[in-house]
């Protein structure tokens, strides 16, 4: 996992003030972490029912909802998210713990099975598989812990976290969520843990599983120390989503639409749409229409009210954003308009020009940064569309409902959005293929993964 040590601070983008320091966890506290973890399992977890923690997953939810003003300022301070948004995503929390609540019983329940052959009955009865760690990034701070954490408290494990270096308040106030909530000491543990002592926790033979969402070199890192280790691992990497418009009736909504799907989060999110795939007779006015609509979108402070696009979120996220615009357009891109960089902000920028032989063809690009392509055809959208790395999420517009349905079977990705943006909800599975990872989170297949499906075959 690398031998750099975290520190976990708070370091407001925007402004580049340190503003907290949290010290590491030490290998001996990490030690009574795991072992209480290990015994709140054992104990509390095994003997509740899943009505009982579903109450409690409840009660999480309802003090989000109480705090939302309170987490929503951490994250804006912690990684520059826009106050609007970064409401919204406590929201979205909330409903997320709600749902977990109101189906747990149900998505817990023996499932029947018919017998081939033979006298008596067979159940499929889901249970706890113990303790389990989960790999936060920064970009979505209360989400992220939500969509794991969750579903993983109704199924009965017990859950480590560990959150990213620069998100150690929402870690802390979050933590005191869960004990406040009622869940015992043990079932909810935060760890601040370097990547060393990460790699440690995944050995421990009391750990089952481990969740990470992040790079693919964070993903790369966790797998391979899992799979050392014989542990189940669900993965949440990146994405280079394509946006492929076929045919519209209404072009200002659909670019309306492409533009939220870009810089959302100022465009930090792994389901956001990165490469814009048109057809030859929209390709002009497209470009022109979203070109004008995505430099509208205003940057600023993200505590103020109206602002659109905060900073990135980091000074290390800006650095790497700029070298990788710096290649882009030395290998060939065209700069339509936009990407003047200030600090850690950088205005929306829309390119054109980007050939397969640039690296920015293949690379994920995690900022306001959008990437339009000309196509002739459904046949070359799809192509395009399928020739990347990743295959998270993808959105396809046009008004041809046969279209729709033959080119969503074709493309290979995790989730496809037709004439929608933004969409996302509690009950729809999230997740991806080839190196976007593997695995669901959300939904009833969030609930399915940490689990022990245990065969009773009575005679």
């Amino acid at each position: 996992m690398g031998t750099m040590t975290i520190d976990y601070a708070v370091t407001n983008p925007a402004t580049g003030e340190q503003l907290k320091v949290y010290p590491t966890i030490t290998d001996d506290e990490l030690d009574a972490a795991i072992a209480l973890a290990h015994e709140t399992h054992r104990n509390w977890l095994r003997s509740s029912s899943v009505e009982e923690r579903a109450k409690l997953v409840r009660r999480v939810g309802e003090l989000h909802s109480e705090r939302r003003e309170q987490l929503a300022e951490i994250t804006v301070r912690e990684m520059g998210k826009p106050m609007e948004q970064a409401l919204g995503e406590v929201d979205f929390c909330v409903d997320i713990y709600g749902y977990y609540a109101d189906n747990g019983p149900d998505l817990m329940k023996d499932e029947p099975i018919k017998l081939l052959a033979g006298e008596g009955s067979a159940i499929i009865r889901r249970s706890s598989l113990g303790v389990i760690l989960g790999i936060m990034p920064w970009n979505f701070p209360t989400y992220q812990v939500a969509r794991f954490a969750g579903p993983g408290l109704i199924i009965g494990n017990a859950v480590l976290l560990k959150h990213a270096p620069q998100c150690p308040e929402t870690a802390e106030a979050l933590q005191a969520i869960y004990l406040e909530a009622g869940f015992p000491e043990g079932a909810y543990v935060n760890i601040y843990a370097t990547n060393d002592q990460i790699a440690k926790v995944i050995a421990d033979p009391r750990v089952q599983g481990v969740s990470v969402t992040g790079s693919e070199r964070a993903g790369a890192a966790v797998a391979e120390i899992a799979g050392r280790n014989l542990k189940k691992v669900v993965l949440e990497l990146g994405g280079s989503d394509p946006f492929i418009l076929l045919s519209t009736d209404d072009l200002d909504a659909t670019v309306d639409a492409a533009v939220s799907a870009r810089l959302d989060n100022a465009g930090q999110s792994c389901n956001a749409a990165k490469r814009f795939v048109v057809i030859d007779e929209l390709y002009q006015p497209f470009l022109e229409k979203f070109t004008a609509a995505m430099t509208a979108w205003k940057t600023g402070d993200p505590s103020a009210e109206g602002t659109e696009i905060g900073p990135l979120s980091s000074s290390t996220a800006a650095d790497r954003l700029q070298d990788q615009l710096d290649r882009a357009i030395k290998g060939g891109a065209k700069v339509v308009a936009g990407g003047e960089r200030d600090g850690n902000f950088f205005s929306p920028m829309v390119l054109t020009d980007v050939t397969p032989e640039n690296d920015a063809y293949r690379e994920e690009l995690f900022g306001p940064v959008a990437v339009v392509y000309r196509v002739s055809s459904e046949d070359e959208a799809v192509k395009l569309a399928n020739d990347t790395p990743f295959g998270l999420g993808s959105y396809l517009f046009t008004t041809d409902r046969e279209q729709a349905d033959r080119v969503a079977n074709k493309i290979d990705a995790g989730m496809v959005y037709v004439n929608i943006v933004g969409a996302d909800g509690a009950e729809l599975p999230f997740g991806g293929v080839k190196r976007s990872g593997s695995g669901r989170e959300l939904g009833r297949y969030g609930a399915d993964e940490f689990v022990n499906k245990k065969l009773i075959r009575v005679g």
